[in-house]
């Protein structure tokens, strides 16, 4: 009997004790809630929401306004957006991340518009330096310069001017592209670089360097692609405590432009090891997916054997391998099936074996990495596409979602267009080097492989691939809302010309947010934690002063970054 009445009582209570713990489960409120403006999700089905709450460093509701009372009590934080515009936290799809910081420490050169104006931005480095010590800079680009030095050879400055105004102090100077560099007569006496050294030094150097002589077979200063190692190997290492502020800096500047996610592309040891320290230290604020650098074959190895490191904390992973396997256009590096327009005698380089491609790809599916190769001539696109395909074809079960990407993908071949999409490569491309690069570059390329072959974004999503975008910092400033505007406009800065250059391959608006955002991290294997604003997903927003989304073209390069949000904590916002 007393079985029976408990048995009843039971039955009675636990349907109500059920219905208490959903209505406390419906009530629990959120840590945080966003509405008051426009929030585009980067989901097909929901483009837009009206609202988004956040528990912890998650999305916990993303939809009407309707839906919120459940989330909402006295303690939940509240931000308004008054009007302004909310996206997933944007991502950055290949830049440098220690470069990054550097270049707020270092020369900056990237607004210069002639080699006089370099060398007094020299001068007065050098008025702040100690004699024989080491200025270093980035940033020069002899194609953007407004008036040109009277004496070039094959397309560069010499270092006359330069070495004069430093004759007590080494100077290396990093080309924008960082794929040449230009260095001073005390930085060349340091490394033993004259005319008696250089036929030995260039047999040494092998495939993928070259050293710029004048007529008499003298060293010009200018330095291609591996011969920058011939200097470079001489500038003192950075401390620590330099390091340390220059990935500070690296952070700060991701987060004061939109940037809450990061693809660094090619990290060495030593910043592998910073990156480890601060995230151990809780300073790491932006998430990190590392590409560990193929210069270091050692380090390579070592990482096969130990295997990738993906974060439960999703703040640092490490799957996946950095191969330099070309140069750029900017300093004729690119490899190209044809010679340069503007240099018929030459068709860049290659600055990797091939065989060395096919050996880390068959190895990078074996022990589960993923690989990422440089490629931005027309040939380097087409041997790396070559290689990549005899291995995916040896090992078609882990070749099923290897993601392998190139990077910059920047002039093609028709013919192999289609085979990024058929083959499931993913194009890591920056739109702004279009609007920096264009005007010059059909001098490099001519007409016909421009338009034919160059920056073809539109293309490539029609065969089906995925595109990544970003910046390639400190190549390019980290501002995204620049390589927006490019992706979608085709345009330089200036607006220019009416229309865009090759407008059919412009993006549409849908498809450049989606290359900063859901398509980037999908490059990464992230798409199911990051990348849109849905349930579950981390609480990276990024918030800006106006609608990227709708707003004339005109009017996106006046829009500012507002807001950074990451793990649903403020940690950015514009005053």
């Amino acid at each position: 009997m007393q079985n029976k009445i408990f048995t009843s009582i039971t039955k009675l209570i636990l349907p109500i004790l059920f219905i208490g713990l959903i209505s406390c489960s419906e009530k629990t409120p959120a840590d945080l809630i966003i509405k008051g403006g426009t929030i585009y999700t980067a989901e097909e089905g929901s483009p837009t929401v009206e609202a988004v709450a956040v528990t912890g460093d998650k999305i916990v509701y993303a939809g009407d306004l309707s839906g919120l009372t459940k989330f909402e009590n006295e303690k939940t934080q509240v931000i308004d957006l008054k009007g302004k515009t909310m996206t997933p936290g944007f991502i950055e799809g290949h830049g440098h991340f220690m470069g990054l910081g550097y270049s707020e420490l270092n020369l900056d050169l990237s607004t210069t518009t002639s080699y006089e104006e370099m060398v007094e931005k020299v001068k007065a480095a050098i008025a702040k330096s100690q004699p024989g010590q080491w200025i270093v800079g980035r940033g020069w680009h002899q194609d953007k310069w407004t008036t040109k030095p009277e004496k070039m050879i094959k397309g560069f400055q010499t270092h006359q001017l330069l070495s004069a105004s430093s004759p007590n102090n080494p100077v290396f100077l990093s080309h924008a592209s960082g794929h040449a560099a230009f260095a001073n007569a005390k930085a060349m006496q340091l490394a033993g670089v004259n005319q008696l050294s250089v036929e030995k030094i260039g047999k040494d150097l092998g495939e993928g360097g070259e050293i710029i002589l004048d007529e008499l077979g003298n060293p010009t200063g200018i330095f291609n692609e591996r011969a920058q190692g011939l200097i470079g190997k001489y500038i003192p290492k950075e401390s620590e405590e330099t390091q340390r502020q220059a990935l500070e800096l690296a952070i700060d500047a991701s987060l004061r432009n939109g940037i809450t996610s990061f693809h660094d592309a090619g990290a060495d040891r030593e910043g592998i090891e910073l990156f480890e320290k601060f995230k151990s230290e809780g300073k790491l604020n932006t998430r990190l997916y590392v590409m560990v650098t193929g210069r270091d074959r050692q380090l390579v190895h070592e990482w096969f054997k130990k295997g990738p490191v993906i974060d439960s904390a999703s703040l640092l992973t490490i799957r996946s391998i950095k191969l330099n396997c070309d140069g750029a256009l900017g300093s004729r590096g690119a490899w190209l099936l044809e010679p340069y327009t503007d240099r018929p005698d030459f068709s860049g380089m290659p600055t990797l074996p091939m065989d060395t491609v096919l050996k880390t790809s068959r190895e990078g599916l074996k022990y589960g990495f993923q690989v990422c190769s440089h490629a931005i001539g027309d040939r380097a696109n087409r041997e790396i596409l070559d290689r990549y395909e005899i291995a995916f074809n040896e090992n078609a079960e882990k070749a099923k979602d290897s993601r392998f990407r190139i990077e910059h993908a920047q002039h093609l071949s028709p013919a192999d267009i289609p085979r990024f999409g058929k083959l499931g490569v993913i194009a890591a491309v920056q739109a702004i080097h279009l609007s920096s690069d264009r005007p010059w570059a059909i001098e490099r390329l001519g007409e016909k492989r421009i338009v034919e072959g160059a920056y073809m974004w539109q293309s490539l999503l029609k065969s089906g691939a995925v595109v990544v975008n970003g910046t390639d910092v400190p190549v390019e400033p980290i501002n995204p809302i620049a390589s927006f505007f490019a992706s979608v406009t085709r345009q330089t800065l200036k607006g220019e010309p009416e229309g865009g250059y090759e407008p059919a391959e412009k993006m549409t608006r849908a498809q450049a947010l989606r290359s900063y955002t859901l398509d980037a991290a999908f490059g990464a294997f992230e798409e199911k934690i990051k990348g849109s604003i849905t349930a579950g997903k981390l609480a990276d927003f990024t918030v800006f002063s106006k609608d990227i989304m709708t707003v004339p073209d005109s009017e996106i390069l006046s829009t500012e970054v507002a807001m950074t949000i990451f793990g649903g904590k403020v940690l950015y916002e514009k005053k």
